[in-house]
């Protein structure tokens, strides 16, 4: 089945659904009244030395990684935690009987039928075959096209990696953008890489693929020749894909054309045909990587039809692997799972049962899971920290020395025009033309498909919906979108470590407000400073506070490149700065408004440590996370987001009261003298 398409959002971290440490309903839970591990510090460690060691040390050494997980820790165990209570919600609404069309029963049928590996097991790849015997049929590059093009409205659309949402330079106004796709390794350098690991995964790919046509009735030298062939043709289709960095380029990403000029550029693939088939009404397109487009209108011809249905058979059943039988989803796991993230064991069924439930049908269950998991009194307590950070920004933005009072301006202007939604939305969406029985779990996901790809596509002519979510109520994550000027608090990161309305205020600055500020900052970033209040992609900034910024930038990626883990392996600072730049700017903001607290004005210690101590030290607890060698392998190459230990490291040694706080003399490892910090806001 197709992965949902969504918008392009800033987002606090890569897990993406979670929590809760109790079950049962929040409001008959027992109160917490310890927020910090005091046993997991390693105390023999100096604060100025390796503050992230000092806050986690004991914990990193002792913590075994779960066979099952790439790494663990805080969000992980938010997210096993929460997928918890989001069992026992489906769980009791499988077991009951509803209402044909209601929530509980759409939901609970959902989930019984993912669970119904019975069933599975009988059909094996049976749900697949007119899918591959459709690919089978086609005689040219033209109906290859066609193919690809009319599966979205089924979801077995391929190699047009596209969505509807904001134009950047008109955001009130629905687009299609199309980027690049067609590969299967995580991004291009693994196909041109030639280190031992690069070429071992490689290898496993090629196994993989091999093993996935042999299930589904091939000779296994045959499934081999097939394997080589993909493997050389994503290995062209990678060589016109942007970098990562690359990707972060946001007016070299924004390309708009009219549908005729764009036909120019790739003559072959007929737009006029493909965009009727998506059901998509325009003349004009937004191309962010033009480059994939042209070398995919070339390979179309000079392939042959043999090898692109080699990979579009290869795609289908990659796509559908964790609905189909048990030999499927084992291979899938052998590949993705062991060779590339390093995990020992696959997640248990109900666990990914759960996550498809919530990744297709998320704002109905979540409706179940907020009723039971998230009280007034939480989303009161985080608009009061939201607005008290926002306030903090006004005055910081006011004060900076570097700024011109023209900029300033725009740039308040487009923080008091920030969107805040928390918890969960105003308004849910209806899934009323989504079929979901008890024993189809193929032919669900196919419904809920159907139904992703008409809501995208019914927004096209119409105004950018400014209530809908990005991520459901359940996820433990955050995020920033610049085309709505929104930030976003899902239900599921209001809960501990993150954020305890019984914490003193020190845990849930470091914690929560660290992240309000995080998402804020974002809006300020080196992307976000690109679009104005309205969301559009607009230049609101002097030719003399552009350079100043760049500068500054330029210190934060040089800081970040310095440092190395593993086979001394580096941060690549160009990747990660947005989020670097929003882990300094969201801690010092979150900090100066934890000083206006009466927990921040006083120095009584709870824990043996003073509250500013205490303020950084759940900084720190909330990013104690231990990854696997070869997960943190593939975040180096692919993830905006800095290792853990870097997350804490370079935001806390950029701040004077961190210094300050623990005494640290300029003669710790990691001392930074005041002219040579880092941070822009």
């Amino acid at each position: 089945m197709k992965a949902k398409i969504i918008l392009p959002l800033a987002g606090l971290a890569l897990l993406a659904a979670c929590q809760n440490k109790d079950k049962g309903s929040t409001a008959h839970k027992e109160a917490r009244t310890e927020f910090f591990d005091k046993s997991g510090m390693d105390t023999t460690v100096t604060p100025g030395d390796n503050f992230f060691q000092y806050a986690n040390g004991k914990w990193m050494k002792n913590t075994e990684i779960p066979k099952t997980e790439t790494g663990w820790g805080s969000f992980y165990t938010l997210y096993n935690d929460n997928i918890k209570n989001l069992e026992q919600i489906l769980t009791n609404a499988a077991r009951e009987e509803h209402s044909k069309g209601s929530l509980e029963q759409k939901v609970g049928d959902f989930y019984a039928s993912g669970m119904d590996t019975v069933t599975i097991e009988k059909l094996g790849y049976t749900p697949l075959k007119p899918l591959l015997a459709q690919i089978d049929g086609l005689k040219d590059y033209k109906e290859v096209i066609s193919f690809i093009a009319d599966g979205y409205k089924n979801g077995n659309g391929d190699l047009l990696d596209f969505h509807v949402g904001p134009d950047d330079k008109i955001s009130n106004k629905n687009a299609v953008n199309f980027g690049q796709s067609g590969i299967t390794l995580p991004e291009r350098s693994y196909y041109f890489n030639n280190d031992a690991e690069t070429k071992k995964i490689r290898a496993g790919f090629l196994n993989y693929i091999t093993q996935l046509f042999v299930l589904t009735g091939s000779k296994k030298e045959d499934a081999a020749k097939s394997a080589d062939h993909i493997l050389k043709l994503e290995t062209s289709i990678a060589n016109s894909h942007s970098t990562p960095v690359e990707l972060r380029d946001i007016p070299k990403n924004y390309n708009k054309y009219y549908l005729a000029d764009f036909q120019k550029l790739t003559p072959d693939i007929d737009w006029k045909t493909v965009l009727g088939k998506l059901e998509l009404k325009t003349d004009t397109i937004i191309v962010g990587q033009p480059k994939y487009y042209q070398a995919l209108n070339n390979l179309l011809k000079s392939e042959p039809i043999a090898i692109w249905k080699e990979k579009l058979k290869f795609d289908a059943i990659n796509n559908a692997t964790g609905a189909l039988s048990k030999d499927f989803r084992t291979a899938r796991f052998d590949f993705f799972g062991k060779t590339i993230q390093g995990l020992k064991a696959p997640k248990e069924r109900w666990k990914a049962i759960v996550s498809s439930t919530d990744g297709n049908m998320g704002e109905l269950l979540g409706q179940l899971y907020v009723k039971e998991h998230f009280t007034p009194e939480s989303k009161k307590r985080m608009l009061e920290l939201v607005d008290n950070l926002q306030k903090v920004y006004k005055s910081r933005i006011e004060k900076l020395d570097w700024m011109t009072p023209a900029t300033k301006q725009k740039a308040l202007e487009k923080l008091n025009a920030f969107i805040k939604k928390i918890g969960y939305p105003d308004q849910w969406k209806k899934y009323d033309d989504v079929e979901i029985s008890k024993n189809t779990y193929f032919a669900n996901l196919q419904s809920a498909d159907k139904h992703a790809y008409k809501e995208m596509v019914e927004k096209m002519g119409k105004p950018v919906d400014k209530t809908e979510w990005g991520m459901t109520p359940p996820t433990v994550n955050a995020y920033y979108n610049p085309s709505i000027n929104e930030i976003v608090f899902p239900a599921g990161i209001l809960q501990f470590p993150f954020f305890d309305v019984n914490a003193d205020d020190a845990i849930n600055y470091g914690a929560i407000g660290a992240v309000i500020g995080h998402e804020m900052t974002h809006g300020f970033d080196d992307q976000g400073k690109q679009y104005d209040k309205d969301g559009n992609l607009k230049d609101w900034w002097t030719a003399a506070d552009a350079t100043k910024f760049k500068e500054k930038a330029k210190r934060v990626v040089d800081l970040y490149n310095g440092f190395t883990l593993l086979d001394n392996q580096h941060v690549n600072g160009e990747l990660t700065l947005g989020e670097n730049l929003a882990d300094i700017g969201g801690l010092a903001i979150a900090y100066q408004a934890f000083k206006l607290t009466p927990d921040g004005k006083s120095d009584k210690k709870i824990d043996g440590f003073t509250p500013d101590q205490r303020f950084f030290l759940s900084f720190a607890q909330v990013w104690r996370i231990k990854s696997r060698d070869e997960s943190m392998r593939v975040r180096l190459k692919t993830d905006p987001h800095s290792p853990e230990m870097f997350r804490v490291n370079g935001a806390v040694y950029s701040m004077e009261a961190f210094y300050k706080a623990f005494n640290v003399p300029a003669t710790a490892k990691m001392y930074v003298a005041p002219a040579n910090r880092v941070g822009v806001w």
